[in-house]
């Protein structure tokens, strides 16, 4: 399946704000955000100057932002806010809470990953198994219940105990992790209080579907 695999660091400084998409390194001084906060291109920092953002340029950069942030690509976005908007309950809230059940998002705040592109590659690479079968499908759907865990040849990869080592990410209240056997448990849906980092506002991406 196509993906994007060009630079990251642009893809936050065009949506002027941080997607935490190399991990560690967005917390540091290296990050693109804190030496060049302002778009990439020609133009540079002049850019900033240009006049008031229109409302569908708000909406879109919203979406941009959610869809770079979960690694989806506008197809998938697509159906999933087709699919929130059948559930029950407030669409956006839904569109949030399926793309956080989404398996390489489920490795990533489990702490095994240091961001969700390193977390879609484990997934990919047959490092992750879920109630004990192999699954390769970084958009697998968890659902409460369900027993993540990496392989046990896969436990002592680097990229996995360089993870649990710097704890980058905190585990949110529906996963229960155990980071000796290097296993998840989700115990509950999320809910939109479960996302304090939520990349773009829900309801704006919503706007945008909606016109």
């Amino acid at each position: 399946m196509a993906r994007y695999t060009g630079p990251v660091c642009r893809i936050c400084r065009r949506e002027n704000r941080k997607i935490y998409l190399k991990g560690r390194r967005c917390l540091s001084p290296k990050c693109a955000m804190e030496r060049r906060p302002y778009p990439p291109g020609q133009f540079g920092p002049s850019s900033q100057r240009r006049r008031r953002r229109s409302d569908y340029a708000l909406q879109l950069r919203s979406k941009q932002a959610l869809r770079f942030a979960y690694g989806v690509l506008e197809s998938q976005l697509r159906r999933y806010v087709h699919q929130a908007e059948r559930m029950p309950g407030v669409a956006g809230e839904n569109l949030l809470r399926l793309l956080e059940t989404r398996l390489d998002n489920v490795v990533y705040r489990a702490g095994f990953a240091l961001s969700r592109r390193q977390a879609r590659q484990l997934v990919r690479h047959r490092h992750i198994e879920v109630n004990g079968r192999i699954v390769d499908i970084p958009s697998y759907r968890v659902r409460p219940g369900d027993v993540i865990r990496v392989c046990q040849n896969s436990k002592n990869l680097l990229p996995v105990a360089e993870a649990v080592q710097a704890g980058f990410s905190r585990p949110p209240r529906w996963l229960q992790v155990d980071v000796e056997v290097r296993s998840v448990t989700v115990t509950d849906v999320p809910s939109r209080d479960d996302v304090t980092d939520a990349p773009a506002d829900e309801q704006v991406v919503m706007e945008f579907y909606s016109r």
